[in-house]
């Protein structure tokens, strides 16, 4: 676990630091091409951090160009895989050793509280980036069997450019999941980050460059959702989008594929993840500590986040007693204090949709835990007694808000835990592996975890059911077939003419 630095540390990285604010094309900075700016927000102070690059249209016609450049020439695509994997683990170091650097601008951009940064966001963007590189020249084509007068090559290549469109609430752990295996594959891409966090992917650019990675393949495009991400969707020399954030935004990058040159889309979406409590669970300690965690981790801004706690009747009473008590352990505040678990809400707007939920919840469920919010703050909060079609027990609130669902049987939790559009991840509590394991078998997620909360690691896909997901899966080696084609080349063998049509 890397070592935490004291409060006052952090505060003196934050003062020193030079963020880059203007977009990153070609292997250079550059302002927008129309020169307009926009403010990121430190969403614990709602002081300016920076005013970024807001560019258009023409900013990204100019990175798919560079883009496009880059990979047609093969100075990326092309190159000796044993070298591009030399280029990504160099830059997985360089990341390492500006981890603090790094830490803080990802907790000054997003609210995120800096101990997250350091222990979790940091240790796994390098591991992921180091896991896809090494990846990359371990990953075979193949032959068919077709006989012996001919030989079948199925052969991988890397689609082209590639659109990277990312998330505010882990800004450079989903930059990892993204670039690490579209990198690896020989695509050249064009990030878009959120409006609200661009600045580690802007300092990740840059150190990209330092490690060798040729100008033109990696660009950064800042911006909004129509000035930067829609001419992004709907460009006619990009390969492919991989979009991770809401689904009511995922479904317009389906539309601006059908609308321009029908290029793949890949999206990781939306959740309203269960925590399935059946009547044998054991040790309710352990499985208190999981369902906070899984609840409030990140402020709940987590697209796994297990916010609906599902759990027999016949528990309910003795393990929510154990929640609350863990509960109040999370302390909210300066997220550059590491003594806090939670931070700030990424901006305003998000917060204010997380307070209203926590309205309807105090009217129309028992608040046990929290409800409170201010300044950007939102406490964790616990409502009992939430009924399954409520919006607080089928609604995405992203925040660390828990609704608590008593249902009677196995079979009621399981019926509970699918009557959602979503279907990103679960979690399974039971001492009979038998019946955890069929009801993990009978819940339609992605990932479903057994006695425990997590999303697996990077060995394993990550990726979601019905609107949780869309085509392709991050993380494991099956994250590198979304960014590369398969190509049958067939070589005839015999010496035999074909036979002459007969009319």
């Amino acid at each position: 676990m890397p070592e935490l630095l004291t409060r006052e540390e952090y505060a003196a990285i934050a003062e020193s630091l030079d963020a880059p604010r203007t977009a990153f094309i070609d292997g250079a900075f550059r302002p927008a091409s129309s020169g307009a700016t926009f403010p990121t927000i430190n969403p614990a102070t709602g002081e300016t951090l920076a005013e970024v690059a807001a560019c258009s249209a023409d900013d990204v016609d100019f990175a798919v160009a560079k883009a496009r450049e880059a990979f047609e020439d093969g100075r990326w695509s092309r190159l000796h895989p044993s070298e591009r994997k030399r280029i990504l683990i160099h830059l997985a170091k360089l990341i390492e050793r500006n981890r603090n650097e790094l830490a803080v601008l990802e907790s000054l951009d997003s609210g995120k509280p800096v101990r997250d940064c350091v222990e979790i966001d940091l240790p796994e963007t390098i591991n992921t980036i180091k896991w896809h590189a090494e990846a990359l020249d371990k990953i075979y084509d193949q032959t068919a069997p077709v006989g012996e007068d001919a030989l079948a090559v199925i052969v991988r290549e890397p689609i082209g450019v590639v659109g990277l469109v990312l998330p505010w609430n882990f800004p450079l752990l989903m930059l990892a999941w993204k670039i690490g295996p579209a990198l690896a594959a020989g695509n050249s891409v064009i990030i878009k980050p959120a409006e609200q966090t661009s600045l580690t992917a802007l300092r990740v650019a840059e150190l990209a460059l330092e490690a060798g990675l040729p100008r033109g393949v990696m660009n950064v495009v800042t911006g909004d959702g129509p000035g930067a991400g829609e001419p992004l969707g709907l460009h006619p020399d990009v390969d492919m989008i991989s979009f991770t954030g809401s689904t009511e935004t995922g479904k317009r990058f389906l539309r601006y594929a059908a609308d321009s040159n029908l290029k793949k889309v890949s999206l990781e979406c939306g959740g309203k993840n269960p925590a399935v409590v059946l009547e044998d669970a054991e040790d309710l300690d352990l499985v208190a500590g999981h369902v906070v965690n899984a609840a409030f981790w990140n402020m709940g801004e987590n697209c796994s986040a297990n916010s609906r706690l599902v759990v027999h009747e016949k528990l309910k009473a003795p393990l929510l007693e154990r929640i609350l008590a863990r509960a109040r352990d999370w302390r909210t505040g300066d997220p550059l204090d590491p003594a806090n678990h939670l931070g700030a809400l990424v901006d305003k707007e998000h917060f204010q949709k997380v307070q209203g939920y926590l309205e309807q919840g105090r009217a129309s469920a028992t608040t046990i835990l929290g409800g409170e919010a201010a300044e950007g703050y939102v406490q964790p909060t616990i409502f009992d007694g939430v009924k399954p079609n409520d919006p607080l027990g089928r609604e995405e609130i992203f925040g660390p808000v828990l609704s608590v669902i008593t249902v009677a049987s196995t079979e009621e939790a399981v019926a509970v835990a699918n009557d959602s559009p979503y279907g990103l991840a679960a979690s399974v509590f039971g001492a009979n592996g038998k019946q955890a394991l069929r009801a993990a078998r009978a819940i339609r997620a992605g990932t479903v975890t057994v006695n425990c909360y997590g999303e697996g690691d990077i060995t394993t896909p990550f990726g979601g059911y019905k609107q949780s997901g869309f085509w392709g899966r991050d993380n494991s080696l099956q994250a590198h077939d979304q960014y590369t084609e398969t190509k049958t080349i067939w070589i005839n063998l015999g010496d035999q003419a074909p036979e002459e049509a007969v009319e």
